[in-house]
C-alpha cells in the first residue's frame, strides 16, 4: 500500500487483512513522525469497512543480530523539549493507542523480538496476543525517572494483575514468553515468527467468515462494558444486538443457517457502526 513513510503496510485477501509490519529507525522506536502515521492507520482501519483484520509484527533486527519488536518510545527526540511538550506528547501517545485499541477490526499482534515499554503497552491495542520465542517484554520507565505512560501503568494490571504489573513496572524486570504467557501478557506462545504470522492468519480467516457488522459490535460492546456497571454492561450488550437486528445482519444469519452449519459464508452486508 502506498503513502506510508514510516509504517510498511501490505493487504491481503482482497483487502480484508492488513499487515503492520514495524520497520523504521534503528529499533523500531516510537516517534512523533511514526505516532502520527499510527494515529492515520486507526482511522483508516475504522473508515474502510472492507478490513476485517490487521496483524502486527516485526522482522527487524539489529547489527549484533537481536530481533526487535519495539525498544521503546523515541526519547532523543524530546532533548530540549519543555515539561508541557513532554507531557501534552504523552498524553498524545495515550488517545493513538486508545483510537488504535477501538478500531472495529480484528488486531493481532505478534511479538518475536524485544518489546520494551512503548513496545509492551502497544499489546493494549491487541485483541489477540502472540509471543514467539525470543520475545522479551518489559517496562524500563522508572529506572529512568518516569512511569509508562501509554498505558502501563493505567490499563495493564487490568491485564495481568495488580501484582505483575507492579512488579513489571517497580522493578523493570525483563520477561521472556513462557512467563507473559502464564501472566496474561500474551495469549498464546509460538516457536517462530512464521509460526506466529501463520496462527495469526488463521484467527484472521475464521473473523473473515462472520458478519463484520457483528463482529465489529461485539468488540465495541465488550470494550463499552469494561469497567462499567451491572447496568452499563447490560446496556452495551443491548446496544451492540440492536445494531445487528436493525442493519439486518440477524435476518441473514437465520436465513443462511443451513449454509453457515455447512461452513459456508453468506453474503453479509457491509460493516455498520
Amino acid at each position: 500500500m502506498e503513502g506510508w513513510q514510516h509504517l510498511r503496510i501490505t493487504a491481503e485477501d482482497d483487502g480484508q487483512t492488513w499487515l503492520l509490519e514495524l520497520d523504521h529507525g534503528k529499533a523500531n522506536e516510537i516517534g512523533t513522525e511514526v505516532l502520527r502515521e499510527v494515529e492515520r492507520l486507526a482511522a483508516a482501519l475504522a473508515a474502510d469497512p472492507r478490513v476485517r483484520s490487521l496483524i502486527t509484527f516485526s522482522r527487524r533486527r539489529t547489527s549484533k543480530g537481536t530481533p526487535i519488536f519495539v525498544a521503546g518510545a523515541n526519547v532523543t527526540e524530546r532533548v530540549g523539549w519543555d515539561d508541557e511538550r513532554v507531557l501534552a506528547h504523552v498524553g498524545w501517545q495515550r488517545q493513538v493507542l486508545a483510537q488504535l485499541r477501538a478500531a472495529p477490526v480484528f488486531h493481532a499482534v505478534v511479538v518475536s523480538g524485544v518489546a520494551l515499554g512503548w513496545g509492551t503497552e502497544f499489546l493494549l491495542t491487541a485483541d489477540h496476543r502472540i509471543g514467539c520465542d525470543g520475545a522479551v517484554f518489559g517496562l524500563p520507565e522508572t529506572g529512568l525517572g518516569i512511569v509508562p505512560g501509554a498505558g502501563g501503568t493505567g490499563e495493564l494490571w487490568a491485564e495481568i494483575g495488580v501484582g505483575h504489573a507492579l512488579r513489571l513496572g517497580m522493578t523493570g524486570e525483563r520477561i521472556g514468553p513462557a512467563e507473559a504467557l502464564r501472566i496474561g501478557l500474551v495469549h498464546e506462545q509460538r516457536d517462530t515468527l512464521d509460526a506466529g504470522l501463520a496462527r495469526a492468519r488463521e484467527l484472521a480467516a475464521m473473523v473473515a467468515r462472520r458478519s463484520p457488522t457483528a463482529v465489529a459490535a461485539f468488540k465495541r460492546g465488550v470494550l463499552a462494558a469494561v469497567g462499567g456497571t451491572a447496568a452499563e454492561r447490560t446496556a452495551a450488550e443491548d446496544t451492540a444486538y440492536a445494531l445487528c437486528v436493525r442493519r439486518g445482519e440477524a435476518a441473514i444469519g437465520r436465513s443462511s443457517f443451513e449454509t453457515i452449519a455447512a461452513g459456508g459464508t453468506p453474503a453479509w452486508g457491509p460493516r455498520a457502526s
